[in-house]
């Protein structure tokens, strides 16, 4: 009786520990699909130009923002155009540098047709970083 009872208190010490690490299995599993949801990515291989969005909270605040086709795609590029312009000045202003919000400069040109899709989200992303995180690009 004395060695069954240490022994069955150690294999339900395996078993907690055992169950513990599957738990923080499946939250780490839930919190990478949370973040994948939350990554867009859109992509024109024939053109080459590419738009991928990482932010927590992008994608469901998309979808209460007028549906595509509402902009006319030259609307979407003059303030895409004077928004990346403002965005990447403060990534190299080192006043911005310490809020961790301007970090990669954007490569956006006039004159190039990034097609609707590219344009529509880039608008939204700067819509969603002012709102999000009270920063004004205009």
């Amino acid at each position: 009786m004395k060695k069954i009872i240490p022994t069955l208190l150690l294999a339900l010490l395996i078993i907690a520990c055992a169950t513990t690490n599957t738990t923080d299995a499946a939250h780490t599993d839930k919190e990478s699909k949370t973040k994948s949801l939350d990554t867009v990515r859109i992509a024109n291989d024939s053109l080459e130009y590419e738009i991928i969005i990482i932010e927590p909270g992008f994608q469901s605040w998309l979808v209460t923002q007028p549906p595509r086709g509402y902009y006319i795609q030259k609307v979407l590029e003059n303030r895409n155009l004077f928004s990346v312009q403002e965005y990447n000045r403060r990534v190299l202003d080192s006043r911005y540098n310490r809020t961790n919000l301007y970090e990669q400069q954007i490569d956006y040109q006039p004159g190039i047709d990034y097609g609707y899709e590219v344009n529509y989200l880039l608008f939204n992303y700067f819509e969603f970083f002012e709102e999000t995180y009270n920063q004004k690009l205009r």
